[in-house]
């Protein structure tokens, strides 16, 4: 499983003009599931990033997490982070994980998100065709692998 984090000021998603999610200070999370990724890998994924120490302190010093600043969080599911651009012009996405797979596993992340102490876990719509708007802080964006996690 791959996470793009942006860490945000303010971010929403629309779909067909509607609202159906919006936080102030937290993540924007677009996760992608590849082929072979399991619930162990969720998990793994949602511990690492609930304790993630990078919002300031009083210091102005990376220190700080999700709990700590009471944020949130906005989850929103992407398959194009396994696109494989390597030959050709056009995209390749046979490594991403089928719907019937990544949807839940999508689920399952979210819940493990909650149950490692992120209250305000919200989500896009799997599938949907969404717009997402967001303020970027810092600006901080992480990638993190869940392969890459010990």
């Amino acid at each position: 499983m791959k996470v793009v984090l942006q860490l945000v000021s303010e971010c929403n998603v629309k779909i067909d003009g509607q609202k159906v999610a919006e936080i102030g200070k937290g993540f924007l999370l677009l996760l992608g599931v590849k082929n072979g990724d399991t619930e162990a890998d969720a998990t793994k994924l949602a511990k690492k990033i609930s304790g993630l120490r990078i919002f300031n302190d009083e210091n102005d010093k990376m220190n700080l997490s999700l709990a700590d600043v009471g944020g949130s969080v906005v989850v929103v599911s992407n398959f194009t982070l396994y696109a494989d651009c390597s030959h050709g012009r056009r995209p390749s996405f046979i490594n991403a994980a089928r719907p019937e797979i990544s949807n839940p596993l999508y689920e399952f992340f979210c819940d493990e998100l909650r149950k490692n102490g992120v209250e305000d876990v919200q989500t896009g719509e799997f599938g949907a065709d969404m717009k997402v708007s967001l303020l970027n802080d810092g600006p901080i964006t992480l990638v993190i692998d869940s392969e890459d996690l010990k």
